[in-house]
């Protein structure tokens, strides 16, 4: 039965509380986007269950109801409608749902945002440490050679110059020139400026001044500071954008930058530096304080915290922490092994149910996550199953806090940050066995813990029990028809000859869409697309830019943000092609859709262009979510394809 867009859009419209709770509205592929007033008034059971609304999540602030591919931007036209709302861009709707966050909420969104681009760069140049570092002391005349000397310039480049790299992504995330970022970012560790790292060794007297108007200014660089340049970068950015709107347009273009430079550098040396370093060295002070006190106890208590924090999406703000503590004399990451022993914790709980449920479903899930969570990413591991079964992640809390407790006794430091779980053995080759005895140790907690402690019956009910439900209702749908045609079928011999079908099912195929690398879809790193609530199908980490179509079809949606296509093609399938994890937020920049809605597509023909190298840049995955997501109509449903495929290769088989 076709769907009632309208009653969908009017159900979900009173259901909010109406317009007085609403302000702004939109969709992506599969997504409606809404910003409500207050979420608390709104009965999120009863929302779920309209007709049409596939789940129901709130995130950063917007209340997202999954609807799916083709019907969202019909339900979404209707809800215009119903609502007297206008349309609004997924970025208003970002910036509403943003400014009701709290402010210390927004202020540690922000410094994510910040870091979470430039950790590839961070985590290359620690790993590329550990490995020069490792040959110097296996090969002592390596170690003096110029070859050491050359490689060792290169490693620590983006440690040395972290302020610029900082300044960069800040004036990014805040809408400044990028370019002026770079200039504050060099300017607070310009080579006519004291070295931060010498100064700690100079008596206060012997730091040179400069006088202006009666006031000093110290002339001390900011190497390996990070909170000052936020700071500096975000009033650079407040003063270019109130210039931009007053300056005449005639004089903006050498005014603006001009001036926006000056003033900054003046405050920033001469007010943010010194007042915002000190306030670091607080803080940092303060970290190593609560980790070390009584004996580790701190460092136990945020080894059980931190799963939490990720769960908040905080878990960035620790990256300020640990990238103070390298600028430090002795440049000592001590907050890595806390890191990194929640994280091998929760990979180890996430093994155990692996290891232990009986549902396939629930093993294709957390195996894999389990690994990657024992290279250091743990999201797959913590959504995807701990927190889903709730005792895996305490128990995981419980392994993490025996492993931080034990970090902070053997006084465990890093050369890096952004790296955890066994590649963090090549941060900490001073401590190696000692790292192996924490991770060893928070594993075994973890596991055992899980192990005992989880039952799959009594905790399956929430996902599984939900999924064995539906299958059930199937089934008695199923036996019901087939009741009801017997029922129809007595006495009339000829109507039961004529009504079966006397040709067998044609298989039907869907082709690989990109060349690259198929992933099981529980393993796509979204909730969304994995859970499996948009239809069955895989992920795929392209090795290549482009998306081809899978059959001959129809383009049956786009998306107005250019990263996803519907697509209808032979015996009803309904596909989504989504390219990239949150790339929605991207607005399309570093795409090229070369298809529009209603047009009839060939087998191979190119649909989307797009740059890896700009989503990877920005913070996102490239894994591109390929879902049938009418697979429920197919009982015949067969993955035929893993691992490495050339585009246009066999990927998915149905029978209709």
């Amino acid at each position: 039965m076709a769907m009632d867009y309208g009653k969908c859009a009017k159900e979900i419209y009173d259901t909010l509380g109406g317009r007085s709770n609403l302000v702004s509205a939109a969709h992506c592929a599969t997504r409606l986007r809404l910003v409500t007033v207050d979420n608390s008034k709104i009965d999120m059971k009863k929302l779920e269950n309209i007709d049409g609304v596939k789940g129901v999540f709130s995130n950063n602030g917007q209340l997202q109801l999954i609807i799916g591919t083709g019907t969202v931007n019909k339900v979404y036209d209707e809800f215009l409608k119903v609502s007297g709302m206008t349309a609004a861009t997924k970025e208003e709707v970002k910036a509403a749902a943003a400014a009701k966050q709290p402010v210390l909420k927004r202020m540690i969104k922000a410094l994510g945002d910040v870091f979470v681009p430039i950790l590839p760069a961070i985590v290359a140049s620690g790993l590329m440490m550990g490995l020069v570092e490792a040959l110097g002391k296996a090969i002592p005349s390596f170690a003096g050679s110029d070859w050491y000397g050359i490689l060792d310039l290169m490693a620590n480049t983006a440690f040395t110059f972290l302020p610029v790299l900082i300044a960069v992504s800040a004036a990014r995330v805040f809408g400044g020139n990028i370019f002026l970022g770079a200039v504050i970012g060099m300017i607070m560790i310009h080579p006519n400026l004291l070295n931060a790292w010498s100064v700690g060794s100079m008596d206060a007297a012997d730091i040179p001044v400069w006088r202006l108007f009666g006031f000093p200014i110290r002339q001390v660089g900011y190497q390996g500071h990070v909170i000052p340049v936020v700071i500096a970068v975000w009033l650079m950015c407040k003063i270019e954008k109130w210039l931009h709107k007053h300056v005449p347009e005639m004089i903006d273009l050498f005014v603006t930058p001009l001036c926006t430079v000056l003033i900054t550098a003046f405050v920033t040396l001469g007010l943010i530096g010194p007042v915002f370093s000190t306030a670091e060295t607080y803080v940092l002070d303060f970290a190593g304080w609560i980790i070390t006190v009584g004996h580790g106890i701190g460092a136990m208590i945020m080894g059980a915290l931190y799963p939490l924090t990720v769960v908040c999406g905080i878990h960035h703000m620790y990256n300020v922490i640990e990238a103070g503590m390298l600028s430090a004399v002795d440049g000592q990451n001590i907050w890595m092994p806390i890191a990194s022993a929640a994280n091998f914790a929760q990979g180890a709980a996430c093994l155990a149910v692996g290891l232990k449920a009986r549902k396939l479903k629930t093993k294709s899930v957390a195996i894999p996550s389990s690994l990657s969570a024992a290279l250091g990413i743990t999201e797959p591991a913590i959504f995807g199953v701990n927190l889903r079964f709730t005792k895996p992640l305490v128990c995981g809390m419980a392994g993490g806090a025996a492993g931080a407790l034990l970090g902070s006794v053997f006084h465990i430091g890093a050369t890096s940050y952004g790296v955890t779980g066994l590649p963090g053995f090549l941060i900490t080759l001073d401590y190696t066995w000692q790292y192996a005895i924490v991770l060893a140790v928070s594993f075994a907690v973890s596991f055992a813990l899980t192990w005992f402690l989880w039952k799959e019956e009594a905790e399956g009910n929430g996902a599984d029990g939900e999924t064995d439900g539906k299958a059930a209702n199937n089934t008695a749908a199923n036996d019901d028809a087939a009741n009801n045609a017997a029922e129809d079928g007595m006495g009339a011999e000829h109507k039961e000859e004529t009504s079966r079908p006397e040709r067998e099912m044609e298989e039907r195929a869907l082709f690989a869409p990109l060349k690259g690398n198929v992933i099981k879809r529980e393993a796509i790193p979204d909730a969304t697309f994995a859970s499996g609530v948009l239809g069955d199908g895989v992920g795929i980490e392209p090795e290549t830019g482009e998306v081809w179509a899978p059959f001959d079809g129809v383009i049956s949606s786009v998306t107005d943000t250019l990263h996803a296509v519907g697509i209808s093609g032979p015996g009803g399938m309904e596909v989504l092609i989504h390219v990239g994890i949150d790339t929605v937020n991207m607005q399309g920049d570093g795409f090229e859709l070369l298809v529009s809605e209603g047009e009839t597509v060939k087998a191979g023909q190119k649909l989307i262009g797009f740059d890896m190298e700009k989503i990877k840049a920005a913070g996102y995955s490239t894994t591109t979510a390929v879902l049938l997501t009418n697979s429920d109509d197919y009982p015949d449903f067969q993955i035929v394809k893993s691992g490495k495929t050339d585009k246009m290769e066999k990927l998915i088989i149905v029978k209709a």
